[in-house]
């Protein structure tokens, strides 16, 4: 890591720079870029989905969110990269202001920068006395082996399982440009890209996507890809809807060419400085309308989610069977054979194209790692005690799962039990909470918080995220959060319910499930409500639930949903898996 930072220092003094921000991100704004641009993962040696770090001439930092403080920790020792926690720590802003002297150039790669996030930049620039550079092109001057981008073959996502054909999608994008006084739009997002087009691909670990950029008008659909990805079917596809093709590379170029008297619709926070500055048309800074489309799920893909949790259902109850069994026969289970016999389970169905992240399989401490990753220096060997947290998903040709459950491997404590139950209460109460339409899921998230809040208790990441349909596992644009989001929820969204808790050095406690959203009661007095409906199937871990601590209420909710999950899953069990099944949803 010294050598990587000193070759960068190197490159600084010569060009007069006196701070570099380098983003964990890619040219699309990607949560989980490929390794092509993990260049900040290359300099810090930081693997998480979430980072930026900033070097000087004399010092380096690395700034994260609550989700990795643990994992960064450990991970950025003796690597040259001090640690600054995001909420807790001054922000990058605020540390260069502390630590740079007037007219000092900041330098960044505009290609991996947000147009909003450039903007902030120079003007945080212009308050403060410094310079930014937006051409400084750290991967290409320093890099020597950089992966290259990836090339994997796209494949068609067929109307039978989207629910809905390239046209229509199209139609649908064009009214909403209509609506917002555009003519144009650009997309540089991967999930978008795919949805409009009904394609699919594999350049991304865990989605399903291609790396490529779109534009559309009201007359053409341009899809600027690497060509040599376009599989012949692709090619028919595209061709039949009327979608033309462009080099990956010449997106500026073909940008450029774009008439001044367009109005092209750009996001701010999804599409790249050094973009949006090569559109020479009228710009109007939104969302793009493919986001709020997509996420609203149809019914041909609401039905999918319902068989990919089935399916997701069956192979977990073979995956804490063999847990257990294995436990109970006194032979090594690992974190890391966890993951791989999960991936064993699920790969016998047809519909299986991959996990949907990589699993975290967290025991006893690793568990107060949110977003832990076993590693062959790491990989917990499971004893017969302790909490085991298993946060898991998979991609199926139909739906994308994400689940979290978290069991005892045996004798569990007061305070283990205790806090368990805080957290499944959190969970419960969003998950059977009615309210009215407009509503957005920040005046949700304190359903999911309060059992914990009212014993000075917290956790400090989301409570939901959106979920894709054969895409990203974390998907836009609404959430469940403390942050305000102005999405208001809608029937069809998808998302996850995650309360949880963490004790360094203890254990950690996650449940999960994902839940639709669906038509409430309608009523002439007060307008029309929304609910949840439990999309995940699989049972709550009965030995870490104090029944004293939940109401009426929520022991009914609980034992029903039980009793979904025995009926859904029991007709695709063998007879010993059922009987398995049955002692894990009786009634308490």
């Amino acid at each position: 890591m010294n050598e990587k930072l000193n070759s960068l220092r190197e490159l600084m003094s010569r060009l007069n720079v006196a701070a570099v921000i380098i983003p964990g991100t890619d040219a699309h704004q990607s949560e989980e870029p490929c390794d092509h641009w993990k260049l900040r993962e290359w300099i810090t040696g930081f693997t998480g989905s979430a980072g930026t770090a900033v070097i000087t001439q004399n010092d380096a930092r690395m700034w994260t969110d609550s989700r990795y403080f643990l994992q960064a920790e450990q991970q950025l020792a003796d690597s040259g990269f001090s640690l600054m926690r995001e909420g807790i720590d001054p922000d990058i802003k605020q540390w260069l202001a502390e630590n740079l002297e007037e007219d000092d150039v900041i330098a960044i790669d505009g290609t991996l920068f947000a147009a909003r996030a450039v903007n902030r930049l120079e003007q945080f620039c212009g308050e403060n006395g410094f310079m930014l550079a937006t051409d400084f092109a750290v991967a290409d001057r320093i890099w020597s082996d950089r992966p290259h981008r990836p090339l994997t073959p796209t494949f068609v996502h067929n109307e039978e399982l989207a629910g809905e054909t390239v046209e229509s999608k199209l139609t649908r994008t064009r009214q909403a440009l209509e609506e917002m006084g555009a003519d144009s739009l650009f997309i540089a997002t991967l999930d978008d890209i795919a949805w409009l087009f009904n394609i699919r691909g594999g350049d991304v670990e865990f989605s399903p996507v291609t790396i490529a950029f779109a534009y559309v008008d009201m007359h053409q659909a341009v899809l600027l890809i690497d060509k040599e990805k376009i599989t012949d079917d692709v090619s028919q596809h595209l061709k039949h809807y009327g979608v033309s093709l462009r080099d990956y590379d010449e997106v500026e170029n073909f940008l450029s060419r774009r008439s001044e008297h367009s109005v092209t619709v750009i996001d701010p926070d999804r599409v790249s400085d050094a973009l949006a500055n090569a559109l020479p048309s009228q710009k109007i800074y939104a969302p793009s309308p493919t986001t709020a489309l997509k996420a609203v799920k149809n019914p041909v893909q609401i039905a999918g989610f319902r068989n990919a949790m089935e399916r997701d259902g069956v192979a977990l109850v073979r995956l804490f069977k063999w847990i257990e069994e294995k436990m109970a026969a006194g032979e090594q289970v690992t974190e890391i054979s966890i993951a791989k016999r999960a991936i064993e389970e699920r790969s016998k169905s047809e519909f299986y194209y991959s996990e949907s992240f990589g699993m975290i399989a967290g025991y006893r401490e690793h568990g107060a790692i949110v977003h832990y990753q076993a590693t062959p220096e790491t990989d917990a060997t499971l004893q017969p005690t302790g909490l085991q947290l298993i946060d898991t998903g998979a991609q199926y040709l139909d739906g994308t799962t994400d689940i979290t459950r978290t069991i005892t491997l045996g004798n569990p404590t007061p305070d283990e039990i205790h806090n368990y139950t805080l957290v499944l209460k959190g969970h419960l109460a969003l998950e059977r909470a009615q309210f009215p339409v407009g509503t957005c899921g920040v005046q949700l998230d304190a359903l999911a918080r309060m059992p914990l809040w009212q014993e000075g208790k917290a956790f400090f990441h989301g409570t939901g995220h959106g979920v894709g349909h054969f895409l990203d596992c974390h998907e836009g644009p609404q959430s469940i959060r403390t942050n305000l989001n102005p999405t208001e929820l809608e029937p069809g969204m998808i998302t996850s319910d995650e309360p949880g808790l963490y004790l360094a050095g203890q254990y950690g406690i996650r449940i999960e499930n994902l839940i639709l959203c669906v038509e409430g009661e309608k009523t002439e007095e007060f307008g029309d409500f929304l609910r949840f409906e439990t999309l995940t199937l699989f049972p709550y871990d009965l030995r870490l639930i104090d029944r004293s601590m939940l109401t009426a209420k929520e022991i009914e909710q609980l034992n029903d949903y039980h009793a979904t999950v025995r009926e859904r899953l029991t007709p695709l069990l063998t007879a010993e898996e059922a009987e398995w099944l049955a002692q894990k949803t009786l009634a308490i």
